[in-house]
């Protein structure tokens, strides 16, 4: 949780210049217009009975800055990653609220660290 949370709190959803997640795991994406973008791995969440992926772009398309894109994420027989897009609307929402559930928790993990630091 915390190399999570030690993301999250370094970032200015710029990457240009920023080692913030050097560190971190990271995956490629394919974009549908056939570009790529590195993504540093937030989270995986589990929401009902399935997986899911929080990816924050390294190097954001512009106007993008500071969103990150949810999959649902999945293993083959072999145990090889595989991401979906998510399509339904209440699927989705249940996801977002979940990772909002996870933002609330890394924010009240670190008030808790900065309170036990000044102690």
């Amino acid at each position: 949780m915390s190399n999570e949370k030690d993301l999250l709190s370094n970032c200015t959803g710029n990457c240009d210049g920023c080692s913030a997640c050097d560190d971190k795991m990271t995956v490629t994406l394919q974009l549908d217009d056939g570009a790529t973008c590195e993504c540093a791995i937030l989270t995986i969440l589990e929401v009902g009975e399935n997986d899911y992926i929080v990816l924050l772009p390294q190097n954001p398309p512009a106007g993008e800055e500071g969103e990150v894109y949810i999959y649902r994420y999945l293993q083959d027989e072999k145990g090889n990653p595989d991401l979906a897009n998510i399509i339904d609307d209440d699927e989705f929402e249940a996801v977002s609220d979940a990772f909002d559930e996870w933002l609330d928790a890394c924010e009240y993990d670190e008030l808790v660290d900065e309170d036990e630091i000044e102690e």
